[in-house]
């Protein structure tokens, strides 16, 4: 993007506004006090145990850039944003914006990251470490619901018999596989505290009885034997160079014989500067991870052959975290 003059430049600098007002309001749960209702700001107040000068502040905030609807001091959702901010919507991003909240949070420490290149961990949100993280399960699938079919119904290579899924607890990207081999059967292996959270997902879907949850550390644990496909989905960002060496590793000694790696994630180019959305998320990954970045298909692809997987394509190319690499066990 070119910058025209410095009025641009200030605008973009002011861009961290209206997120740190939504961050306020999912994580003090303000939006679900509000409800399908209109309601004083008192009454929200009362509801979240919120100081009530500052909860009209709030409020009004949120107003004024058209997330909600003001009159006479009574608030509601606007008729464009309810269907992603209710909870009871079964379209709604709260997940994911308490995420993203805390990614913000990370972000404001910066500074102090790029000086020691550490990251600064703000510690929890006001929600407390377990809503955290069943907050990020949730924002994965959040993200994933809507493409997770259609992409795997798109790089499908067919016969798949078992599928091992990382990290998957949300258990969205395993329900894709199977809905694309009806025959298959999956294990989802994940930490053991997630475990709860993959079987309550997947309590009562046609698929439940063909899905093994296994619980485990991929970083120092074997994984399950016996798939002949391995899923590794928005994984290898969070990991050091050698850190993915070592995970594929692993994966390549759970596979059977020519068993498919596939790997969903963003993927540079080679000047790391495109797309700009992996650019901007290995800073991300700066903010919260000792050794995470984005990576490249032939840095992708040397960490591959180095764990002996072969054939090493790009399938799948995408501005974000939809991209999809594809390897066979040599």
């Amino acid at each position: 993007m070119e910058l025209r003059d410095g009025n641009q430049l200030l605008e973009l600098m002011r861009g961290y506004q209206v997120p740190c007002l939504l961050a306020a309001a999912v994580d003090l749960d303000i939006l679900d006090a509000l409800g399908t209702a209109s309601r004083t700001a008192s009454s929200v107040a009362t509801a979240t145990g919120c100081d009530q000068r500052a909860v009209t502040l709030l409020l009004d905030a949120l107003a004024a850039v058209g997330i909600l609807i003001k009159s006479d001091e009574h608030y509601a959702l606007a008729p464009s944003t309810a269907p992603w901010l209710q909870a009871s919507s079964p379209h709604n991003v709260l997940a994911m914006l308490r995420h993203q909240a805390n990614c913000l949070r990370r972000w404001a420490r910066l500074p102090w990251t790029i000086r020691t290149g550490v990251p600064q961990s703000p510690g929890p949100s006001v929600r407390g470490e377990d809503a955290d993280q069943a907050s990020f399960i949730e924002a994965m699938h959040v993200i994933s619901r809507g493409v997770a079919q259609s992409l795997v119904d798109e790089v499908h290579p067919g016969g798949v018999q078992c599928v091992l899924d990382l990290g998957g607890a949300s258990g969205t990207w395993t329900l894709a596989w199977l809905g694309a081999e009806p025959a298959a059967r999956a294990i989802i292996f994940d930490l053991p505290q997630v475990i709860p959270l993959a079987r309550h997902r997947l309590a009562g879907t046609p698929w439940a009885k063909r899905i093994e949850l296994v619980g485990g550390d991929f970083y120092q644990d074997n994984l399950p034997p016996g798939a002949d496909l391995a899923w590794v989905s928005a994984i290898i960002h969070q990991n050091s160079p050698e850190q993915n060496r070592s995970l594929y590793r692993r994966v390549a000694a759970a596979l059977r014989p020519s068993g498919w790696i596939y790997i969903r994630d963003m993927v540079l180019e080679p000047s790391r500067i495109q797309p700009v959305a992996g650019a901007l998320f290995a800073i991300n990954m700066l903010s919260a991870t000792a050794g995470g970045n984005c990576y490249t298909l032939d840095e992708i692809r040397d960490d591959l052959q180095s764990a002996g997987f072969r054939d090493v394509e790009l399938v799948r190319r995408d501005e974000g975290m939809h991209s999809v690499v594809r390897a066979r066990l040599a």
